[in-house]
């Protein structure tokens, strides 16, 4: 009797036991976290999908590029504006020197220079130059006007100083002779306010303002020994 009630304590015991392990397994399971994503995998697939939309759109500005070329070579000014249109500032000054290099004479680039101008579209220090070496060749009252606004609307300190210290040597040389030394300064000074204030306030629009200051007491000199 003793010996088979052992042995239904022992059968107890070891399903007691089982049942704890079983329960303790299952409830261990339903811990577990399930497996992390490839964090890897992810970046790696942005990365692809950043590099083809970056490719795509690099060869989509080329062939944009390599159309508007082929109309500035075709003399279609439309091309500066949708060159300009584009917001690429470097295609802009393609364009417009596809435009300088085809001018072959004075009255070709004082055409291109107008376009511009009247259609409100960015002045580069090329088209300005261009403009200065014209000029510079056959100075009058008109052309040094339209030269100082040029040169003002590429709003580029240098580029305008240049152009006023230019236009003071033709006076001085009097190659200006239909311009006296009153409306001289006031085209020097009234070209400098279309600059932009950013530029004005810069380091090199300290430098034109120091050379503004001279011209001005020059010019004033020259009006008082001709009023004299």
């Amino acid at each position: 009797m003793i010996p088979f009630l052992i042995t239904i304590v022992i059968i107890v015991i070891i399903g007691v036991a089982f049942y704890s392990w079983r329960r303790y397994s299952l409830n261990d399971s339903e811990n577990v976290l399930p497996p992390q994503p490839n964090a890897r995998g992810l970046f790696a697939e942005e990365s692809l999908t950043s590099a083809a939309a970056r490719e795509l759109t690099a060869i989509a500005a080329s062939e944009k590029a390599e159309q508007l070329i082929a109309k500035a070579k075709a003399g279609d000014r439309a091309a500066l504006d949708e060159a300009h249109q584009s917001g690429d500032a470097g295609l802009y000054d393609q364009v417009l020197n596809e435009f300088l290099q085809r001018c072959e004479s004075d009255a070709q680039l004082l055409s291109l220079t107008s376009y511009v101008v009247q259609h409100e579209l960015p002045v580069s220090n090329g088209l300005a130059e261009a403009g200065i070496k014209s000029w510079s060749a056959a100075p009058d009252r008109s052309g040094t006007a339209r030269t100082l606004h040029l040169a003002a609307l590429t709003d580029d300190a240098d580029t305008y100083r240049r152009t006023v210290e230019r236009a003071l040597e033709l006076w001085r040389a009097r190659k200006l002779a239909d311009i006296s030394p009153v409306e001289l300064r006031a085209l020097f000074d009234g070209e400098f306010w279309v600059l932009s204030s950013r530029t004005r306030s810069s380091g090199a629009g300290f430098v034109l303002k120091r050379t503004l200051a001279s011209a001005r007491r020059e010019l004033e000199a020259a009006a008082s020994e001709a009023r004299a």
